[in-house]
């Protein structure tokens, strides 16, 4: 079992007991290891203690968030700026297919793809000569539907197997380092005009925030549009790198996610972590 499946198994349990406050020796069984490594496991991963990540998985921390995201949110779109916390502090270039592009396939392009390590299992990368096309969590099992899905998006670009590379580009994207450190990250799109604009929008939720579907629909001017911004959410092929994990319902509940709910929930809770921590050495 690797450490993500070891975190994932605690997360699982934490949504069922996190009212009973479970103490350490409680998620270190659940996990399968000591309370020692247990400890130093979850506290590398998520950069605090196993006892103060609980609070990220309560209801009442969702909402708090959801709060906080929506008035970051607002004063950053209503002064016309990218939010300041903008994609895992990371500064993204997201560009769009052309028409022709799509049309040809991908023809003339060679597409770098591979398998890789993160913070939340196994993704598969995919990056094309204008940028980073494809992102998604997989398991060992479908391997082989995931590599089939770039191939379906770009029918006539060549597949470059690289996990080398692959490894290397996850490492840059997965980081918590400060923006200013950074190099600006490309990424290629292809969607309805629609879909593009919740996109955008995600790219400006701040780092560590959660907002609502309905909040993402004021955003971008079609404040009816709620349903339709959920299924704009939901095609969403960049994962992690256009932030659709930042993005549950009104009431505060995490609800579905492409790639698993408890991978949403891991990530929100490494996100929101590493904002408080930060928050905390700042002060």
């Amino acid at each position: 079992m690797n450490d993500y499946k070891r975190i994932t198994r605690v997360i699982q349990y934490l949504d069922n007991h996190y009212t009973e406050q479970p103490d350490l020796e409680t998620l270190a069984r659940h996990s399968g290891l000591s309370r020692y490594h247990f400890h130093r496991l979850f506290s590398r991963w998520a950069g605090i203690t196993p006892k103060e990540f609980v609070q990220y998985l309560t209801l009442s921390h969702a909402k708090q968030l959801l709060r906080r995201g929506d008035s970051v949110l607002d004063t950053s779109l209503a002064s016309g700026l990218s939010g300041p916390g903008r994609l895992h502090d990371l500064c993204v270039n997201l560009a769009t297919a052309s028409p022709g592009k799509v049309k040809s396939g991908g023809a003339g392009w060679t597409i770098t793809s591979g398998f890789a390590d993160s913070p939340f299992g196994t993704c598969l990368v995919g990056e094309s000569p204008r940028g980073i096309c494809h992102l998604s969590f997989v398991e060992t099992t479908s391997r082989h539907n995931a590599k089939s899905s770039i191939q379906k998006d770009w029918p006539n670009a060549k597949i470059a197997w690289d996990n080398a590379a692959a490894s290397r580009l996850a490492s840059s994207l997965f980081q918590r380092n400060n923006a200013a450190t950074q190099p600006v990250i490309r990424a290629l799109v292809r969607g309805t005009e629609f879909q593009v604009r919740v996109w955008r929008a995600l790219l400006d939720v701040p780092h560590g925030a959660l907002v609502s579907y309905g909040h993402i629909a004021d955003a971008i001017g079609s404040p009816q549009s709620a349903r339709a911004v959920g299924t704009a959410v939901g095609a969403n092929r960049l994962a992690y790198l256009i932030p659709c994990h930042r993005v549950i319902r009104e009431t505060g509940v995490f609800g579905n996610y492409r790639w698993g709910a408890e991978r949403k929930r891991a990530i929100a809770a490494w996100e929101s972590a590493a904002g408080t921590v930060a928050n905390d050495r700042n002060q």
